[in-house]
């Protein structure tokens, strides 16, 4: 059985608060973009775990999908091994919840695969240990996040028929890096309230994230101004970055990027 895991883009991102346990308060609004992955299941008599694609850092045993499979066997014992194949697509260390929407759909896919009959609120319980974001993709709809990120309400904004560029440089941000310059506060501005008027997103609607991050990567506020230059009504750093992305009423004239930066365009 297969499915395909699809990156998310933040719209806004505030943080708030340093919690007890060492997470962050934040407040986001989450969108579902359509940049896939590919996520292949199949019982076998070993657990076997192989990836394509863009090359996955780190040991399989610390790969989410590996935990999600890990979690759902400690509840139903009964689940098979499985020849896990992911084809990675989504760049990582860019701020587009790859890694957790694999985690998400790799939950949803034994979920179907074997007649679990789990609820899309169990999944989100499931999901929210493997990580602040990965209950975004059981739903997969636009949502407002609060807490640490795992904390969803389903939100109105529309971006239907814009058009959506994705640039990201050969830069990895690691959630250390992310976190180290980052000064809590609380936002001048309440997001539900500005997320209503797309005019006003270019001054209002801020990632708090680019604050600490730009300064030390030039190359990032570089690409936001660019993106401006080519007529987004807003761009941003997604996430804790380094992909930055520009929104547009319409089809743009692209620029030239230069070759070792990633770049996707899709309609929303």
């Amino acid at each position: 059985m297969i499915n395909f895991p699809n990156a998310k883009i933040n719209l806004g991102l505030h943080i708030t608060a340093k919690r007890n346990d060492g997470f962050h308060e934040l407040e986001t609004c989450m969108i579902p973009i359509p940049l896939f992955d590919a996520l292949e299941m199949i019982p076998s008599k070993k657990m076997i775990f192989d990836t394509t694609g863009l090359p996955i850092p780190g040991d399989s045993k610390d790969n989410l999908i590996t935990k999600a499979y890990q979690l759902l066997k400690k509840d139903f014992n009964d689940i098979p091994p499985l020849h896990i194949h992911l084809h990675k697509n989504i760049p990582m260390g860019a701020g587009l919840g790859g890694g957790s929407a694999d985690a998400a759909f790799a939950l949803t896919l034994m979920n179907n695969l074997f007649d679990l009959y789990l609820d899309d609120w169990m999944l989100e319980e499931y999901a929210a240990q493997l990580g602040s974001d990965c209950a975004l993709f059981i739903e997969n709809l636009p949502k407002i996040a609060t807490g640490r990120g795992e904390i969803l309400t389903p939100t109105d904004v529309n971006l239907k028929d814009d058009y959506l560029v994705l640039v990201k440089p050969p830069i990895h941000i690691g959630t250390k890096e992310a976190y180290a310059g980052v000064k809590p506060n609380a936002p001048a501005v309440i997001l539900q309230e500005v997320l209503k008027d797309k005019s006003t997103w270019k001054e209002q609607l801020v990632n708090d994230f680019e604050k600490s991050i730009f300064p030390n990567h030039p190359s990032l506020p570089q690409i936001k101004a660019q993106l401006y230059e080519m007529g987004a009504y807003y761009a941003a750093m997604s996430g804790s970055g380094s992909t930055v992305f520009g929104l547009f009423s319409e089809k743009p004239e692209l620029t030239k990027w230069p070759s070792e930066h990633i770049v996707f365009e899709c309609i929303v």
